[in-house]
């Protein structure tokens, strides 16, 4: 028997390791959050570095063709740093989940473009518009494909981006066909990466490297032909080669984060881009009238109707063994598809 000394010792080391437990989570927490705000800051900002891209004489295409290889090269090294070759080789040998991922990367390419020709096309404040729609759509796709349950806060959240894209076309005096493209193309990216059984960073390295095919084919094309703008100065080279750290960082600060946030805190954040684009659009003196405002106002009161939703369903779920993630923006695969069949709250796969 232990002496009552040697007992509180040892009840005292057994309390401090379990008191000790909780630090690295609050760490990583705190980890997590941080890798949250820095990807969505970054995709926030990304508008300018396009448009620094645009100043050293690049349009879209050439900034798209140098965007698929460079991400190429970043993409292959997550892959190796994750280890995950295995996976890469699995995707080879299965035809139909490579012609899915040949579909995804036709439609973040076409996505990414559009983006880009916005952001250099004084449509700035289009672009903002559709990711803050993104969210919402995504949502009314997973009720329309998947029978996923959409709740209160959801129907007035997708009421509220319907009236706010009405009164945008209203203020155009048009549809608005890039918002709403950027909008498209991304939910159905998402879908398709939704049911493609590829973990993240191979998913992207094979997008990249699908990409990268054409996108090297046409830089060679114009720089052979005195078109293109890859050596045309120490800058315009430095921009360029920027492209890659700037598609694929952010993409892998996402993956990290994701996994060990709630989805209420995601929720929150996933905004955070789209609101600093908005800013950014503003700033450089894009047209933003009464009625554009007021378009903007019903987005940006759907968004909060949305978070809060996400807020309360997290709370509804705390009793829960683990903690709900973020579903992640299109880009990457779903961390909490898992998760979210154990609450009930996806359908089978459709076959």
């Amino acid at each position: 028997m232990l002496p009552p000394a040697a007992s509180a010792m040892r009840r005292g080391s057994k309390g401090s390791s379990v008191s000790a437990s909780p630090a690295p989570a609050a760490s990583e927490a705190r980890a997590a959050l941080a890798a949250g705000v820095l990807c969505y800051l970054l995709w926030g900002f990304i508008p300018l570095v396009f448009q620094q891209m645009a100043h050293q004489g690049a349009d879209a295409w050439e900034i798209m063709g140098h965007r698929a290889v460079w991400g190429l090269v970043w993409a292959l090294i997550l892959v190796m740093l994750s280890r995950q070759w295995t996976q890469v080789v699995a995707v080879f040998r299965q035809p139909k989940v490579l012609g899915w991922l040949a579909l995804s990367a036709v439609l973040i390419a076409a996505n990414w473009t559009t983006y880009v020709m916005a952001v250099n096309n004084g449509r700035t404040l289009d672009a903002s518009l559709g990711y803050y729609l993104n969210p919402l759509l995504n949502m009314a796709a997973g009720a329309w494909l998947f029978r996923e349950r959409i709740d209160r806060f959801g129907v007035i959240a997708i009421v509220l981006a319907a009236i706010g894209v009405v009164l945008q076309a209203v203020a155009l005096g048009h549809a608005p066909w890039v918002s709403l493209l950027l909008a498209f193309s991304f939910a159905g990216y998402g879908i398709i990466r939704k049911r493609v059984s590829v973990d993240a960073q191979t998913g992207l390295f094979m997008e990249c490297l699908l990409l990268a095919l054409p996108g090297l084919a046409w830089v060679v094309f114009i720089e052979a032909t005195g078109q293109g703008h890859f050596t045309a100065s120490p800058a315009a080279t430095a921009w360029l080669l920027f492209a890659g750290p700037a598609t694929v960082i952010p993409l892998a600060l996402f993956a990290w984060a994701a996994r060990r946030m709630p989805l209420s805190s995601m929720g929150f954040l996933q905004f955070l881009a789209p609101t600093i684009v908005f800013v950014i659009g503003a700033l450089q003196g894009e047209a933003l009238g009464s009625l554009r405002i007021a378009s903007f106002a019903f987005i940006w009161v759907g968004a909060a109707v949305f978070a809060l939703g996400a807020v309360l369903k997290v709370r509804r779920a705390s009793d829960t063994a683990e903690t709900i993630v973020a579903p992640e923006p299109g880009l990457l695969d779903d961390p909490a598809e898992d998760r979210m069949d154990a609450l009930g709250e996806n359908p089978p796969p459709v076959r």
